[in-house]
């Protein structure tokens, strides 16, 4: 339950901060200090060795499942707002708290940009919806992506929505859960990516959905894994799986595309489907493989997050069966009328 509590008050976003790299000015030779203005000092901590930095540490308690203890004794050391570390070769300042939330979400292309690590680059490519290619920044590809999700999410699809993940849940209960002892881990594994699949690619078929079930697990690995690019590791492994997942979604446009043109692709509100009848700010329709990295970047990136967070909700329930009981008391009539609506 701390590991939870200690989650949800916490904020640990990587950030790279321009302002943060910047190095202090030398005294003048007068003696004077330079004005605030131009000092812009660096927040308490330390960037461990060089190349390596604190990245021994910080995998080492990920693989622990104790993550939140490289924080926690950051903060405690250091400061219970902002400290500075480096990760994945990058000088990195990690916001900690609901004011570190506040500040980051307030200043989106301010005082703050969209940034991940060089080495994501190599796992999900950057590139633009023109002839030739050209890569763009992950901020404008993050703002196009939100433009396209708010499409596909508006709230007359909802409910319909809720009606396919009823569905899906029910097949999943039938053929997964449907025995003694279920291991929660792949069996939630399934789920998400069965319903990410019908979502953003709109496949229902079971075989396509295991096709892209084992590159994926290496994808997801990878992203959280020391960057060494070299055989045996695990990112050598992510950037081979990803070359995998984007051919295997490429195919899926390309076949998705010649429905949609002879007519035998049904209108179904699935971010593929919206990302071929739509077209850019020039009214250039988007191009196969602008749309394969799109989809391919939500599919790898929603798959994890929901899949812990299902996992966590199932464990805790487990362990609290008074608070199950109520939750399962309180919410079921309501639910089932919501589902009625849906049919």
């Amino acid at each position: 339950m701390e590991f939870l509590l200690l989650l949800s008050f916490l904020l640990v976003l990587v950030a790279l901060f321009n302002i943060f790299l910047k190095k202090q000015k030398p005294r003048p030779a007068t003696g004077k200090h330079p004005s605030d203005e131009q000092v812009q000092p660096l927040p308490p901590g330390r960037t461990g060795l060089p190349l390596i930095g604190e990245n021994l540490d910080y995998f080492s308690k990920l693989d622990n499942g104790v993550l939140w203890t490289f924080v926690a004794e950051r903060m405690k050391k250091y400061s219970t707002k902002v400290f500075r570390t480096s990760l994945m070769g990058q000088p990195t300042a990690i916001l900690c708290g609901p004011e570190g939330n506040r500040f980051l979400f307030s200043n989106e292309d301010k005082l703050v940009q969209f940034w991940l690590p060089s080495c994501f680059d190599k796992i999900f490519p950057k590139v633009d919806n023109t002839a030739l290619g050209v890569a763009s920044p992950n901020s404008e590809q993050a703002k196009l992506i939100r433009k396209h999700l708010h499409a596909v999410l508006k709230l007359e699809n909802l409910i319909h929505y809720i009606g396919m993940i009823d569905t899906v849940m029910k097949q999943q209960l039938h053929t997964e859960w449907n025995r003694e002892k279920i291991k929660v881990v792949p069996a939630v594994t399934k789920f998400t990516l069965t319903l990410a699949c019908r979502f953003l690619l709109g496949i229902e078929d079971p075989k396509k959905v295991e096709e892209l079930a084992i590159p994926i697990t290496d994808v997801e690995k990878g992203i959280m894994s020391i960057p060494i690019n070299l055989p045996g590791t695990t990112f050598y492994r992510s950037i081979k799986a990803s070359k995998v997942m984007r051919d295997e979604i490429q195919l899926i446009v390309r076949q998705a595309k010649i429905d949609l043109h002879e007519k035998r692709e049904s209108e179904r509100e699935s971010l593929l489907a919206h990302m071929l009848l739509t077209t850019d700010e020039n009214g250039q329709f988007f191009n196969e493989l602008y749309i394969t990295n799109h989809v391919y970047g939500m599919l790898a990136a929603g798959y994890g997050s929901i899949t812990s967070s299902l996992t966590f909700i199932m464990k805790y329930l487990s362990e609290l069966p008074d608070v199950y009981d109520e939750v399962l008391k309180g919410k079921a009539s309501n639910l089932n009328s919501v589902l009625g609506r849906c049919k």
